[in-house]
């Protein structure tokens, strides 16, 4: 069928490369434990494949956040607890899926992936 998960994060806060890639990690497994058990196995079986994105601005990563749970694909936001580099609470990345690739595609299929 075709499963993945992307994780969008925030392009503005110019994060270090250790914290963004636990931010990644958080993500992942709010998405995981959200998705439903028949596309985590689905998804597992095909391994895991997950995609990076990025948004410019808090505005624009809730707005691919909200687009998301009107479609009812799983989708959740990261906030980090504010013990290294940014303030407690910042809103980092979110996270939608795993679910099939062509839903998640209609939200997230025109940004720009993180490099």
């Amino acid at each position: 069928m075709g499963y993945k998960q992307v994780i969008v994060v925030r392009e503005d806060l110019n994060l270090s490369k250790g914290k963004l890639a636990v931010q990644v990690a958080h993500a992942s497994i709010l998405g995981y434990e959200m998705a439903e058990k028949r596309v985590v196995e689905g998804w597992k079986r095909e391994g895991q494949k997950k995609v990076v994105l990025k948004a410019e601005n808090i505005q624009k990563l809730m707005e691919i956040k909200e687009k998301a749970s009107k479609s009812g694909l799983p989708a959740a936001v990261v906030r980090d607890a504010g013990l290294t580099e940014i303030p407690p609470g910042t809103v980092t990345a979110i996270v939608i899926g795993p679910d099939e690739e062509k839903k998640i595609d209609r939200i997230t299929g025109n940004l720009p992936l993180l490099k």
